[in-house]
Parts: structure tokens; C-alpha cells; sequence
């Protein structure tokens, strides 16, 4: 019982919140360099410098016993413009990481995109919302796979996928063409992602067959407050519309039914290219995952509604859970319902590739983190995930923790900390950028080394 002995523990991260070097590099300007930032927070110009410190940082991963990292690439540091030649040297940068990664022990996996983009697709095409983009995206995904796929054998197109149906920001076409149903144009944009991401996964199989793609999904747990009916249909098709539609779609290679009714119903079905069908049909090899808190509804009224309205118009605070200081309910409990959801569903192994907890730290006089609340946390999901493995028979391939050295978060926010390492830096003032182990540090190196059997 327990953890396959090949199990992957490791962490996660993207390329604008950990490598600065904004300018640096022959790279060209990314979404994330021009979009603005809260006034409070900090920019992406240096993040953690892992740019110049990845050496160091991969030390620090490997002694934690880390054998997997999973990160994305920037589309900029590869393809300045998105449309123009390849810049050698974010390549070489690129071989550089994967390289030391292997040397460590260390398995890699390549994002390709982690909601950045080159701006010049931005400005020139409206992002995803052209299928001018999509055949970039091929390019680009082609380029990445025959510069990296000799070693890297894990691979995913879009972190997140399903949130670009939610909101532009994440596909970066951020003009809605004047007169157009705004929601409309939003599954528009979510289905040329999806082409997107069908188009590398057949790139993948022609390019690397030994390799191995993934969707992912941010799964977004929700429960109804009561045994009232409305409020667990309301649950039901919240986690249908807004998670299960992506599982099914990467994993059974279609839009389900109950997608096309909806869709159709509120003239939102997007506009299909006579290739989709056919593309849609490359199906992943894994579903993965991230997961960081669940959500509660309450009765309403929800026939003929748009479902982000009733969402809006329902949500509630789970009464019987504790949460972070930016709202996130901490409830193990989701992780393992997760897992066997989606790994019954799709009858497709599983991964977490994104889970922990955000808090606001400080160095104190021995130069650490005394983050006692950080190791519950993951000893209790680990232990929810070994009930799914132990228990329900899910096949899980590995727990992957995000930002496992301090990042920015995805609003810039430094405070927002979700690492074992402290990396000393603040909003404004960029100090030494030293990393420094938290006690977490050596609960998570006990913890891994043991394949999760040491979580005292």
C-alpha cells in the first residue's frame, strides 16, 4: 500500500514569476512586461532572479528530494514576437535548466504556456481570439518539442485551461469586438485554446512518441450547503461546467452533450473549423490538476441563467472551514474527492501539479520561517491523497507543490508566500534576494524522501 515506488514529488512554477531578466537575453516583450500592476505589489522585471540563481535554486530542490519540476516557458525567450525567428539563446537558457534539472535527479516538465504570451500577438492579433495564434502556438509548441523533447518526456500546453473560459485575461484577447456577446466571445476564444492545445498534442506524438501530454485543470470544488435539491444541482453543474467539461474534453476527445445543450441554448456554441472534430480527438495521456481550496452554494434559481450569475448569486462561507487571509478555505478532504472524480470520469491517471497555502512571512533572528500551519497543511492533503491511491484505487502519478521557493504571486503580490524557501525580498525593495529554508524545509525533505510515509 501507499505511493507507487515512482511516484514524482516537486514543485511548480512559471517563467514570469520566477525568472525576471525581463530585457535580457535576446527575449521579447511578454504580455506580463507591459500589463500593469497593482501600485502596492511589485513588477515582473526581476520576480526571484531565477534567471541567473537557477543553480542555486536546483540545489535547494534537490537536497528537499525533489525528483520532479515542473515549468513553463517563456513563448517571448523562445519567439520574441511569436511570429518572427527563434532566439537562439533563450534556447541555450532553456538546455541549460533541463540539463542541471537531469544532473540533479530532478524529472522536468515543460508548460508552454502559463498565461503570457508575447505582446506582439497581443497587439497584433487579440491573442487566442485569433486562429492566427493558434497556428503560432503549433509553431512555437513544434520548436519547443524538437529542442527539448530528447529530455523532457513530460508535457502540458495551457496552465489552468479551464479558466479561460472565465475570463479573458488568461488568453490575453483583451478587446471584445464592438456588438459581440461578450460570453459568446468568451467560449469563441476557449475553443481556439482547446485547438490549440490539440494541435500540440499531435505535434507531440508525431515529434516525441515516448513522451507524455496532459490537460490540467484548476479544479474548483463545489458543495452544497444543505440536502436542499436547487442547491445541489447548483453544485453539480457548477463542477460540470466549469471543471468536468475540460476533463472530458481532453480525455474523451468531444465537447459532452450536456456542453452543447448549454451552450446552444444561450447562442454561445463557438464557430468550428471544419479540422476541429478531428483535432479534438487527440486525447491526453494524464489529467492533472491544481488545487488549493472548495467552495459552497446555497439554493436559487438557476434554469435559463447564465451560470456565473447563479455562481455570484449562491456562493457561501463554508461554516466548517478555517481559510487564508486572501479567502481560501483550507479543506484536505477536496483533494481526495478530486482525485476519484476525475480519475473515475475519465478512467485517466491523475497529478497534482499545483497545491499549498499562501501566508505572510518574515525572516525572524535565526533567519527562517517557523511555518508550522504550511506543514499541516501538506501533511494532511498528502494524507487525503493516499486514502485516494490506498482507498478508492486512484492511479496517481505525484503531489506537485506550488512555488515551493517563494514567488510573486499571480498578482504580483510578494507577500503572498507559498515556498519552503524564503527568497528575501519585499514589494519594493529587492534587498539580497538570499533564499533561506523554512522549517518546512526539512518536513518536506522527510516527507519526500520517504514516498510519503514520514509525515510526523
Amino acid at each position: 500500500m501507499g505511493f507507487n515506488k515512482d511516484f514524482y514529488w516537486g514543485g511548480s512554477v512559471s517563467s514570469f514569476q520566477t525568472e525576471g531578466a525581463w530585457d535580457e537575453g535576446g527575449k521579447g516583450l511578454s504580455i506580463y512586461d507591459v500589463r500593469p500592476t497593482n501600485p502596492n505589489f511589485s513588477d515582473w522585471k526581476v520576480a526571484i532572479d531565477a534567471y541567473h540563481r537557477y543553480p542555486e535554486d536546483i540545489a535547494l530542490m534537490k537536497e528537499m528530494g525533489f525528483n520532479f519540476y515542473r515549468f513553463s516557458i517563456c513563448w517571448s525567450r523562445i519567439i520574441p514576437n511569436g511570429d518572427d525567428d527563434i532566439n537562439e539563446e533563450g534556447v541555450a537558457f532553456y538546455n541549460r535548466l533541463i540539463d542541471q534539472l537531469l544532473e540533479a535527479g530532478i524529472e522536468p516538465m515543460i508548460t508552454l504556456v502559463h498565461f503570457d504570451m508575447p505582446y506582439h500577438l497581443v497587439k497584433e492579433y487579440n491573442g487566442f481570439a485569433s486562429r492566427k495564434v493558434v497556428d503560432l502556438f503549433e509553431r512555437y509548441a513544434r520548436v519547443c518539442m524538437e529542442r527539448f523533447g530528447d529530455r523532457v518526456k513530460h508535457w502540458m500546453s495551457f496552465n489552468e485551461q479551464n479558466l479561460f473560459s472565465q475570463s479573458l485575461r488568461y488568453s490575453n484577447a483583451e478587446d471584445i469586438p464592438e456588438g459581440e456577446d461578450p460570453i459568446k466571445f468568451l467560449y469563441q476564444v476557449n475553443h481556439h485554446v482547446f485547438i490549440a492545445h490539440c494541435k500540440a498534442v499531435k505535434a507531440l506524438r508525431e515529434l516525441v512518441p515516448d513522451a507524455q501530454f496532459c490537460g490540467m485543470v484548476a479544479y474548483g470544488l463545489t458543495y452544497p450547503d444543505s440536502a436542499e435539491p436547487k442547491a445541489n444541482m447548483i453544485a453539480q453543474l457548477t463542477n460540470d461546467y466549469f471543471n468536468n467539461f475540460y476533463v472530458d474534453v481532453f480525455t474523451k476527445g468531444k465537447y459532452p452533450q450536456y456542453m452543447i445543450n448549454y451552450l446552444t441554448a444561450h447562442d454561445w456554441m463557438p464557430k468550428f473549423d471544419k479540422e476541429d472534430d478531428t483535432l479534438l480527438s487527440y486525447t491526453v495521456d494524464y489529467m492533472a490538476f491544481s488545487y488549493y481550496t472548495s467552495a459552497v452554494v446555497t439554493t436559487a434559481e438557476y434554469e435559463g441563467r447564465f451560470l456565473g450569475d447563479v455562481i455570484a448569486e449562491a456562493h457561501r462561507k463554508n461554516e466548517f472551514l478555517d481559510g487564508t487571509e486572501w479567502g481560501w478555505q483550507i479543506d484536505p478532504i477536496g483533494i481526495r474527492r478530486i482525485a476519484r472524480d476525475i480519475y473515475y470520469r475519465s478512467n485517466k491517471p491523475v497529478f497534482v501539479l499545483e497545491n499549498g497555502i499562501a501566508h505572510r512571512e518574515s525572516l525572524n533572528e535565526n533567519l527562517t520561517v517557523e511555518d508550522d500551519y504550511r506543514i499541516d497543511y501538506h501533511r494532511e492533503h498528502i494524507k487525503q491523497l493516499k486514502a485516494a491511491v490506498e482507498v478508492d484505487g486512484v492511479e496517481c502519478l505525484g503531489y506537485v507543490t506550488w512555488g515551493p521557493i517563494d514567488i510573486p504571486s499571480s498578482q504580483c503580490e510578494i507577500a503572498k508566500r507559498y515556498g519552503f524557501v524564503f527568497v528575501n525580498r519585499d514589494e519594493k525593495d529587492l534587498k539580497d534576494l538570499s533564499r533561506h529554508k523554512k522549517k518546512s524545509f526539512y518536513w518536506v525533505k522527510k516527507a519526500f524522501e520517504s514516498n510519503g510515509e514520514d509525515l510526523d
